[in-house]
């Protein structure tokens, strides 16, 4: 049978085998933290362009540059690995503009075509049209090399769109390793653990079969109560460190983690 092995202890899978593993993208896959931040940081200068326009009031002015700032979790150091540019999905980061825009005085219709004006500007940011785009995490391709040499199927779960998730795959030429992806654009998304059955059923295999790999805890949450038997939190995608919950198994490097085909069932 085939099993995952984290720094030598083999990780256990119940009485089955391995069949796929699910990755989350940003901060798992792909070192996504340059291109967020640019993208962040174009968001919030063309939102204190527009607000200027919109008033001149330079009190105005620091206090939207703040909540931006606060609600992107946009920071000198990078992005925060838990905040919305880190882990939300772009409608919801629209919707945290706007909401901020509101805080400075806008109504609510102003507030939410300004969003959405500053998203069509910045859009050519993310994604394939990006100047930062992201790169695989140190060590990603051997990993998935020994998944397909030992016939475990592997997907991307991620609140991306489609679009990001291929452009990204393609970039790197990752996507012959991949067999599936769920994004925002499939209903329901992370962390919703039907999202993980959604997934599991598009790859044909049973849920406790899987792992997944993923660098929030709403991520790791939602794979323990899909039923998943492996859920491990990755760290190393992110400036700042990432804090995920102890009850959960962790590791810092793929080199970590390798895959032991024909293994014997230690549990059994």
């Amino acid at each position: 049978m085939v099993l995952l092995s984290l720094r030598g202890t083999p990780l256990p899978c119940g009485d089955r085998q391995l069949e796929a593993v699910l990755f989350d993208k940003d901060g798992t896959m792909s070192h996504s933290e340059p291109m967020l931040v640019a993208l962040a940081q174009a968001r919030v200068f063309h939102c204190l362009a527009l607000a200027d326009l919109a008033s001149g009031d330079p009190e105005r002015h620091r206090d939207l540059g703040d909540l931006l700032h606060r609600a992107y979790g946009l920071a000198p150091e990078g992005v925060h690995p838990a905040g919305t540019m880190a882990v939300a999905s772009r409608d919801q980061n629209l919707v945290a503009t706007a909401t901020a825009l509101v805080q400075v005085g806008l109504g609510w219709p102003e507030a939410l075509a300004m969003a959405e004006t500053v998203f069509a500007r910045t859009d050519a940011l993310h994604g394939q049209g990006s100047e930062r785009r992201p790169a695989p995490t140190a060590g990603l391709l051997p990993l998935l090399e020994s998944l397909r040499l030992a016939g475990v199927r592997c997907a991307v779960i991620s609140n991306d769109h489609v679009e990001g998730i291929e452009a990204f795959l393609a970039a790197h030429d990752l996507a012959s390793y991949v067999q599936a992806i769920w994004s925002a654009e499939h209903q329901p998304r992370k962390p919703d653990p039907a999202a993980v059955h959604g997934l599991c059923a598009e790859l044909g295999v049973a849920a406790e079969s899987c792992a997944l790999i993923g660098d929030a805890n709403s991520d790791l949450r939602m794979a323990r109560a899909a039923g998943l038997p492996v859920v491990l939190g990755y760290r190393a995608g992110w400036r700042r460190p990432v804090d995920l919950d102890d009850a959960f198994l962790q590791l810092d490097h793929w080199r970590e983690l390798t895959v032991v085909p024909g293994a014997v069932n230690p549990w059994e």
